[in-house]
């Protein structure tokens, strides 16, 4: 097994809220995949390996503070999107922290109520 996640979905109730949210912290564009599905798609290349995931807005689909937690990609320093977060209407609950030789932390509530976090290493 290559990696342990294939895919992620975040939940939103408010899809274009969401994806405005997400475009703005993390400086990407998503792609709208699916005619007339509230579906978005964070950038990434299957084909080279990449973990890809999504944003959907669906009867069922619930955002929750409980449950498994996401860790997005921070990039080269997670400081740069965090510093984004409560500009595009989120909160930050836990700041920058350092796991060690793994890298560094943070975690945060996006505008639906999701509970989310980031990895980098720096």
């Amino acid at each position: 097994m290559a990696h342990a996640i294939n895919w992620f979905e975040i939940p939103a109730k408010n899809f274009e809220r969401a994806k405005a949210f997400y475009e703005q912290v993390l400086d990407i564009q998503m792609i709208l995949p699916f005619d007339g599905m509230k579906y978005a798609m964070f950038p990434a290349d299957m084909q080279k390996g990449e973990i890809g995931g999504g944003l959907l807005e669906e009867e069922g689909y619930e955002p929750s503070q409980q449950g498994a937690l996401i860790y997005l990609n921070g990039g080269e320093d997670l400081a740069v999107p965090l510093a984004r977060v409560e500009a595009a209407g989120g909160i930050i609950t836990l700041p920058k922290t350092s796991i060690g030789p793994n890298g560094f932390t943070a975690r945060f509530t996006d505008t639906e109520g999701n509970r989310v976090a980031f990895h980098s290493m720096k």
